[in-house]
């Protein structure tokens, strides 16, 4: 073989390396291991009548997404996590309970440069959040609190940064649409207002 067929090999080789991602054909799926937070809005709405307005804090929890690609660099996407638990407080007067939720999310996904080293990608779904484990605490402590499940929209956009052909660093975001009916003892008292922006980091592996 001469210098130049060495040279065209060489050259081939490094084109094919510096694509390291392959197109997300319809029938391949992924697989993503990571962490979300779920960081509720500041404004949470309010109980008896406007004069309780309530706080609700942030968890961090380990999460599994499964995409399945229905069409080239389409595809739909499932969000699962481990409950995540919430402290409730009302200003003024401090801590008054916590709930536990699964926020399970199913969007429609669309991915642009799948080919290329960093490939952003945006969608669009529908959440299901079930609240359970209401405790009360302080002021509330022996009373009876329940939060109604909830349904509603949520969006997601994020970007995949390639590190071989089969897998990915993700960096995404999400904003769910939670809305829930708050009952005490059994009579309804107000409604939480969440509406949620969700940060994660995953691996995401490519089959």
């Amino acid at each position: 073989m001469n210098h130049r067929l060495i040279g065209a090999a060489v050259a081939a080789a490094l084109a094919c390396a510096a694509q390291p991602a392959l197109a997300q054909q319809a029938g391949t799926y992924t697989l993503g291991i990571g962490a979300h937070q779920v960081t509720p809005k500041s404004d949470n709405g309010s109980l008896l009548g406007g004069t309780a307005d309530l706080e609700i804090g942030d968890d961090v929890q380990p999460t599994i997404t499964f995409e399945y690609f229905i069409r080239e660099n389409l595809g739909i996407e499932v969000l699962a996590a481990t409950p995540f638990k919430h402290d409730i407080e009302i200003k003024g007067l401090g801590k008054v309970g916590s709930t536990k939720h699964l926020p399970p999310v199913i969007s429609l996904q669309y991915h642009w440069n799948s080919r290329g080293t960093v490939s952003p990608f945006v969608g669009v779904g529908i959440n299901y959040t079930t609240f359970f484990s209401e405790k009360t605490s302080g002021p509330l402590r022996g009373n009876d609190l329940k939060l109604e499940d909830s349904v509603g929209v949520a969006a997601h956009v994020g970007i995949d940064f390639i590190i071989t052909e089969r897998s990915a660093i993700r960096v995404d975001a999400r904003w769910i649409d939670i809305e829930s009916d708050v009952e005490l003892n059994g009579e309804k008292i107000g409604k939480a207002d969440i509406d949620p922006a969700v940060y994660g980091l995953a691996y995401v592996m490519k089959f």
